[in-house]
């Protein structure tokens, strides 16, 4: 059975930063690409961040702007999401998700795997 655990949200000032993770397990993590989506109240879920499997290679959401950093521990078996400079407008839940064998994407029903979400909240 596959499990996504996210962790790291939490309440912070606008400018803060937080670093969320992801515990993957039940699923062969280094041939997975893992992808964060956010979604905020009467919003669509909206794409963050993505990393491939096989290149490790990265994609980000147009509003990210060079504020946040997806990376990968195959060890652990955990992707992490660094945002930086953050705002109110981030306020969200923020999900994490995999798909195996196959390239990140952009688009959420791509993904076959996903977490239970955590929440961040920015004050402003």
């Amino acid at each position: 059975q596959v499990q996504l655990v996210e962790s790291g949200g939490g309440l912070v000032q606008a400018g803060g930063s937080l670093r969320l993770s992801c515990a993957a397990s039940g699923l062969t993590f280094s041939r997975s690409s893992m992808g964060w989506f956010r979604q905020a109240p009467g919003k669509e879920r909206e794409f963050a961040a993505a990393i491939n499997w096989r290149s490790g290679s990265t994609l980000y959401g147009d509003f990210v702007k060079g504020r946040f950093t997806i990376s990968r521990d195959n060890a652990k078996n955990t992707v992490y999401l660094q945002m930086n400079s953050l705002k109110a407008e981030d306020t969200a839940v923020y999900y994490c998700a995999a798909r195996t064998l196959y390239g990140a994407t952009t688009g959420h029903y791509d993904y076959d795997y996903w977490g239970q979400g955590t929440q961040v909240t920015v004050s402003s």
